[in-house]
C-alpha cells in the first residue's frame, strides 16, 4: 500500500536541524477505516476500499493480499516516513469567472494606437467561412478553479502518530478540510557531502603553525621594544639627575 486519504488542516513553518526554515502543510490521516477490498480474481484489480468519516474513496494497490483487514484503521506511519518523496491530489480552490489573463496567462494587447479597451481582451477566437466554428478546446474566459490538480516531488517532513499528523513540504492543492490523496513515489535524493581530503588539512595545520609563529615573534619584538625604551628611559632620568 502506498497511498492514503486525509484532510487539509492547517499550513505553517518548521525549522530544519541546520536552521533552515520551510514552509510545511499539516495534513489529518486520522480515522482512516479500511471498509472494503477487491481481488484480482473477483473484480480483474486490487484495491482498497477507504472511509474517513462520510468520505469514501478507492485506493489502487498492486499487491494481491493486503496486510489490513476489513474494519482496521490504516495509520500513516506504517506507509509514510520523513524523506518520503509524494505526490498529492486535490480540489482546487473555486475563483469565480475569470477572464483570459488570470485564467490562461494571456499577455493582452498593446496601451497604445487608441486601444484602451482592448489591455485585457482575448483577441480573435476564430476563422471565417472556413471552417465557420471555434475549435474545442479554445482558451477563453469561464469558470476558473473547483478542479482535480495533482502537485508531485513534494517531501514529508516528519509523521506525528500521536496527532495523526502528516507534515509535508510546500504548498497542496484545495482549501481548509479538503479531501486530499498522499501517494508515495519514492525517497528525496539527497545530496552528498564531498569528502575533505587530507591535503587541505595538512596545509591547514602548517598555516595554524605559521601564524602561531608569526604572533610569537611579533610578542617577543614588542616586548624588547618596550625594555629598550625603558631602558632608555631610566638612562635619561639619571643624566637629569646628574646635571
Amino acid at each position: 500500500m502506498q497511498s492514503l486519504i486525509g484532510i487539509k488542516q492547517d499550513q505553517g513553518q518548521k525549522f530544519l536541524e541546520n536552521g533552515k526554515r520551510i514552509p510545511v502543510t499539516y495534513v489529518n490521516v486520522s480515522g482512516v477505516k479500511l471498509v472494503g477490498t477487491k481481488t484480482i480474481d473477483k473484480d480483474h484489480y486490487s484495491s482498497l476500499i477507504v472511509e474517513m468519516g462520510k468520505k469514501r474513496r478507492e485506493l489502487r494497490i498492486h499487491d494481491e493480499s493486503p496486510t489490513t483487514n476489513v474494519g482496521d484503521f490504516i495509520r500513516a506511519s506504517e506507509i509514510f516516513k520523513a524523506g518520503d518523496s509524494v505526490t498529492v491530489t486535490g480540489i482546487s480552490k473555486g475563483k469565480g469567472f475569470a477572464g483570459v489573463v488570470k485564467r490562461h496567462g494571456f499577455h493582452g494587447g498593446p496601451r497604445t494606437h487608441g486601444q484602451s479597451d482592448r489591455e485585457r481582451a482575448p483577441g480573435s477566437i476564430g476563422q471565417t467561412t472556413t471552417p465557420g466554428r471555434v475549435f474545442k478546446g479554445k482558451k477563453m474566459a469561464g469558470h476558473m478553479g473547483v478542479s482535480k490538480l495533482t502537485i508531485g516531488g513534494l517531501e514529508v517532513i516528519e509523521v506525528d502518530p500521536g496527532n495523526n499528523l502528516l507534515l509535508v513540504k510546500g504548498s497542496v492543492p484545495g482549501a481548509i478540510n479538503g479531501l486530499l490523496l498522499v501517494e508515495k513515489t519514492g525517497k528525496v535524493k539527497v545530496s552528498k557531502v564531498p569528502e575533505v581530503s587530507k591535503v587541505p588539512e595538512e596545509k591547514e595545520s602548517r598555516e595554524t603553525e605559521g601564524t602561531k609563529k608569526s604572533v610569537e615573534t611579533k610578542k617577543q619584538e614588542g616586548t624588547e621594544k618596550i625594555k629598550e625604551e625603558s631602558e632608555s628611559n631610566q638612562t635619561e632620568e639619571k643624566a637629569t639627575e646628574e646635571k
